[in-house]
């Protein structure tokens, strides 16, 4: 099938990851592997806006390779962090709420990578609109060197309290390498 042609498949993928690097370089790595993978599969990134930590190596990994980065940033971090200027297109919001919700709208997929308390409220935020039923879109977990390992176990354990259904394990996939992760957004519809 020609991929330029299929209009099922995952053309737009927002990734939540954090706004600093973290204390081992894996990760820096990592998120230029995604972005430069993105790219490379025709798949234009939609993330935070944001020109620092994982997220400024995620976008910057996909304009190396010439793929397309919408950022959406609110103006309050815009002033403090500064915004990516070499993505394709900047959108800014007033509000956290309507950064999230503009970049559900803009994606066919989520794929949460390493990241601190921001990356978690996205990834707890866009489960939970899954579960609710807003939202059909396939969600991934990069647990690369571990990173989700606790986030996973959090998970089970509202489970297994009774908190949540067992039906959230199939909200979300995980996986432990980029290439993996790559392949699977690659095939998902």
């Amino acid at each position: 099938m020609n991929l330029a042609t299929d209009h099922n498949r995952i053309s737009s993928v927002a990734v939540f990851c954090g706004s600093s690097n973290g204390y081992h370089p894996m990760f820096h790595a990592a998120a230029l592997e995604l972005g430069r993978g993105l790219a490379g599969q025709g798949q234009r990134l939609v993330y935070g806006g944001g020109r620092i930590g994982l997220m400024g190596a995620v976008a910057d990994g996909v304009l190396e390779a010439g793929g397309e980065v919408f950022g959406v940033i609110p103006d309050f971090l815009r002033q403090r962090e500064g915004e990516h200027r070499a993505a394709t297109l900047i959108e800014v919001t007033d509000t956290m709420h309507q950064r999230k919700q503009r970049m559900a709208d803009e994606a066919d997929a989520f794929v949460t990578f390493a990241g601190g308390l921001g990356t978690l409220d996205e990834t707890f935020e866009i489960l939970t609109w899954r579960q609710l039923g807003l939202h059909q879109k396939p969600i991934f977990i990069a647990d690369i060197a571990g990173s989700s390992h606790k986030l996973l176990e959090l998970i089970n354990n509202v489970v297994d309290l009774g908190f949540a259904h067992p039906e959230i394990h199939g909200f979300y996939e995980t996986f432990s390498s980029v290439p993996d992760l790559l392949r699977r957004l690659r095939e998902a519809r």
